[in-house]
């Protein structure tokens, strides 16, 4: 268990890192910023990368939500998703306090007017999108990737694409939500950065822990029920 927990925590904390820091440390360079391509592939990228190195030890969630939602499915032990989920927001913690002393190290530097990559609704969504439009955003994004996780890792999927599909399924999501949350679907990135924000991103941050959960519950159900394999003898 400690291998496994160690694990999700170092697999969260470059998710964390890689990608919330492209979006930091790019506005530095406002004249080369990576703009939301580049924010998107530095998300999917880091899942890709540490899917491939971790899978094999912890399964390589990354993310309370797909810990849920793949106990939701029937894939994981329930006796572990607390832990699992402990290790992931601590990464996520971790990776936020690095790459804000790496930010800092610029003059001028502000976590709480920037934002510092954190999550948000209503005023504080990049767009401008209503509470209502967020909510739907990350529930149906976090169920879609939680489609995605169950059906690329499942046994009639081609062997080893899994983290390739799970990677590009993240760059996708955060193509469509940048401009409505700044893209969560993942509760521990969210917390990590918002602690350093430390006024609005953490009033919000409740929203980016309940809806993702549930989106990513729900995307376990939907595999499980209608798209997993029957298993059932004839």
């Amino acid at each position: 268990m400690f291998k496994r927990l160690s694990a999700e925590f170092f697999g969260t904390f470059w998710l964390v890192l890689g990608g919330c820091g492209s979006a930091v440390l790019s506005a530095a360079f406002p004249s080369l910023g990576i703009g939301f391509l580049g924010v998107a592939l530095a998300f999917g990228l880091t899942v890709v990368t540490m899917a491939y190195a971790c899978a094999g030890i912890s399964g390589a969630h990354f993310n309370p939500a797909v810990t849920v939602g793949l106990f939701a499915g029937g894939r994981f032990s329930g006796k572990d998703v607390v832990p699992y989920v402990v290790a992931q927001v601590i990464g996520g913690i971790a990776a936020a306090a690095v790459l804000y002393v790496i930010a800092s190290g610029k003059a001028g530097f502000d976590a709480t007017t920037s934002g510092f990559a954190s999550n948000g609704y209503g005023e504080h969504s990049p767009g401008g999108f209503s509470l209502p439009a967020c909510m739907m955003s990350e529930f149906v994004l976090t169920a879609m990737f939680l489609i995605v996780i169950h059906g690329s890792t499942d046994r009639r999927a081609p062997a080893g694409f899994g983290p390739l599909a799970i990677g590009l399924t993240l760059t996708v999501i955060h193509l469509i939500s940048i401009p409505v949350t700044n893209t969560s679907v993942n509760p521990a990135r969210s917390t990590g950065v918002a602690l350093f924000q430390g006024t609005w991103a953490v009033q919000q941050l409740w929203m980016f822990w309940v809806v993702p959960l549930i989106g990513g519950a729900v995307g376990g159900l939907i595999f499980k029920f209608l798209l997993a394999e029957d298993t059932a003898k004839s």
